[in-house]
């Protein structure tokens, strides 16, 4: 494990994984770096790329300087590239992919940029969040915190959240359900069910925007949209693939990406 320092202070921890060009992973809520490097930075890394998977803020080894913004966020992000080198290509997953692509509006060190189903709502293709969704994290307990995220914006059913509650990774999403607030921060209101905002126009590098063929219809929409929106996109849809989309699946069209 290697740390940068962010322009708060805020100590942000992170691994590198193989040789080559950078690539930063950002994940998704509730999502750590882990104690080593997982499926797609061992599939990346072996194409010929240096990964770098990193904590996000209040996650992990990473620390969690208060008050938490969006902007400090956007800060360690480019605090990562610094330390890979001061370019990179970047993937989120995600609402992981919404802070990259909000990143990427400010950041010119991002050479390129994938994201795989950030969550976007423009249409009736599903309910929109609540809009008092963050308030409600802000003042929650994990427990209550993690059932807000799962049923709100997972939309998980009642017995299988029980299930969840019963098992054993449910202590350990508690370790990391402060920062589901944060997330509902990185979001906004591209859940809201309206159109984009031209907000999204300012992003100038390459996106690939990807999403799943088993995914619900809100995804795809959503990833449509944002395509249409993004002044230098593709958008792909991955065959057989829902929002748990397979490292090898996905592996091959980053690296096409990022080579080309």
């Amino acid at each position: 494990m290697e740390t940068v320092t962010s322009r708060d202070g805020t100590a942000i921890a992170f691994h590198r994984t193989g040789d080559g060009p950078a690539v930063v992973l950002v994940a998704g809520a509730l999502g750590t770096r882990g104690s080593g490097p997982g499926e797609l930075e061992v599939l990346l890394a072996a194409a010929g790329f240096t990964v770098f998977g990193y904590d996000r803020r209040g996650r992990g080894d990473s620390g969690n300087t208060l008050p938490y913004a969006v902007e400090r966020e956007v800060e360690d992000l480019e605090a990562v590239i610094g330390a890979a080198g001061g370019r990179a290509c970047v993937f989120g997953m995600s609402s992981g992919g919404q802070l990259a692509l909000r990143s990427a509006r400010v950041l010119p060190q991002i050479h390129k940029l994938a994201v795989y189903e950030p969550p976007i709502i423009v249409d009736d293709s599903r309910e929109p969040l609540p809009p008092d969704y963050v308030e409600r994290l802000d003042g929650a307990s994990p427990g209550e915190a993690l059932t807000i995220f799962m049923t709100d914006a997972i939309g998980l059913p009642g017995p299988i959240l029980d299930q969840m509650r019963g098992g054993p990774i449910w202590p350990a999403l508690e370790g990391v359900a402060h920062t589901l607030a944060y997330d509902g921060r990185v979001v906004g209101d591209s859940m809201s069910g309206h159109p984009l905002g031209a907000e999204w126009g300012e992003v100038a590098a390459p996106v690939l925007v990807l999403t799943g063929g088993a995914s619900e219809r809100f995804m795809r929409d959503g990833a449509d949209a944002l395509a249409a929106v993004l002044p230098n996109a593709s958008c792909e849809v991955i065959d057989g693939q829902d929002h748990n989309v397979d490292p090898k699946m996905l592996a091959p069209l980053l690296i096409d990406f990022y080579r080309g």
